[in-house]
């Protein structure tokens, strides 16, 4: 497994081939990612996700919160939720993620990790309500944590750290062909805010 470190080049392609990852590393300050943190945390409606198994609902411990342009309806784990409208603050973050990737996005799905023991299992982003080969915008904030790839056949895996206020950008064919996960970790203990931005297909 390869781990990208510190030169943070936004234009390189974390993966080697079949899709397109950039880390555009820290893109906040210091002082910035730790207001937007604080902010997130008690401004966001935060709800436990819920995933429906063999017909029974699941609560996780992690806990997400869906917001857009409109109610847009988004259903994954056999579960759907209606987006909220934007807060000033995820505007703000928005126009960021768009300046910095010159993409555009119409929603945000956000996950609130309680401690390192909270994780995401491998998955890729290809629900039939996402454009096709959209980019997703996935800004962090609190702890770092691996993020890792595996690719669907030939199980090759590429993983790198996400810090504090820092940006990736998944798009082009990586959700046809890559896995992605947050391993779980005894490691970190600190909370943990991810922003996935993403684009509702047929909606301008």
């Amino acid at each position: 497994m390869e781990l990208f470190e510190r030169e943070t080049d936004s234009t390189a392609n974390l993966l080697p081939k079949d899709g397109t990852v950039n880390y555009y590393g820290k893109i906040f300050s210091l002082e910035e990612a730790n207001h937007f943190f604080n902010v997130l945390l008690n401004e966001i409606e935060w709800r436990n996700d819920e995933a429906v198994i063999f017909g029974k609902k699941i609560l996780t411990r992690r806990k997400v919160a869906w917001y857009g342009d409109l109610p847009f309806e988004y259903t994954y784990s056999n579960a759907t939720k209606t987006a909220l409208p934007w807060t000033d603050n995820l505007l703000i973050l928005k126009k960021v993620a768009e300046e910095a990737t010159g993409e555009t996005y119409n929603s945000c799905l956000l996950n609130l990790y309680h401690s390192g023991e909270e994780g995401m299992a491998w998955h890729s982003d290809a629900e039939k309500d996402l454009k096709k080969h959209g980019a997703i915008g996935s800004m962090s904030f609190g702890a770092e944590r691996t993020f890792a790839f595996k690719h669907k056949k030939t199980q090759e895996k590429v993983a790198l750290t996400l810090e504090h206020g820092s940006l990736l950008v998944m798009k082009g064919e990586t959700q046809d062909n890559w896995l992605h996960r947050l391993p779980p970790t005894k490691k970190f203990f600190k909370e943990r805010i991810n922003l996935t931005f993403r684009t509702i297909a047929g909606v301008h």
